[in-house]
C-alpha cells in the first residue's frame, strides 16, 4: 500500500495506512498493490476544485476522485491507483472543533469516509448513506477512532 502525499507526509500518515487497508480488506481487495495520492488544500484551493469538479461553489471538507467505476476492474496483480483524495485542512479544524474531537480525529474520519467513495460508496440516497455510515464507522471502530 502507497499513500502519495503533495507535499509533506502528515502527522496521521500511519492512521491513514491502517484505514486505508481496513477499508480496503472490508471490501475484499488486496491493499499490496493499491496507491492513493492525498492532498492537503486552503479553503479557497477545495473551494475552486469543487466548483470545477462539482459544480458546488462552496468550501468542502473532503473530496475523492475514484478511478474506477467498477471495483472489477483492478487488476490486483500489479500497482494500480485507487484514486486522488484532496483534504481542507481548516475545514476539517473547524468541524473538529465542533463536534468536540481532536482535529488528527477529523482528519482521519474524513480520509475514511473519502476511502469509502474511492471504493464505491455514495450516499446520495438513505439506503446509500445508512451503508456508507456503517462501513465508515466499522473501521472508525477498528482503530478505536469512535466518537465520543
Amino acid at each position: 500500500m502507497n499513500i502519495y502525499y503533495d507535499g509533506e507526509q502528515p502527522a496521521q500518515a500511519e492512521r491513514f495506512i491502517e484505514a486505508a487497508e481496513l477499508v480496503l480488506q472490508n471490501e475484499g481487495l488486496d491493499p499490496a498493490f493499491c496507491e492513493i495520492s492525498v492532498s492537503f488544500v486552503d479553503d479557497e484551493t477545495i473551494r475552486e476544485i469543487n466548483r470545477e469538479n462539482r459544480g458546488v461553489d462552496s468550501v468542502t471538507d473532503v473530496l475523492s476522485f475514484p478511478q474506477f467505476d467498477d471495483l472489477a476492474d483492478i487488476d490486483q496483480r500489479r500497482p494500480y491507483l485507487l484514486g486522488d483524495v484532496v483534504l481542507c485542512t481548516a475545514q476539517a479544524e473547524r468541524q473538529a472543533e465542533e463536534y468536540g474531537h481532536s482535529t488528527d480525529r477529523e482528519l482521519v474520519y474524513l480520509f475514511v469516509h473519502s476511502m469509502c467513495h474511492l471504493v464505491g460508496y455514495d450516499h446520495m440516497e438513505e439506503d446509500e448513506k445508512a451503508e456508507m455510515r456503517a462501513a465508515e464507522e466499522a473501521v472508525m471502530t477498528a482503530l478505536k477512532l469512535e466518537r465520543e
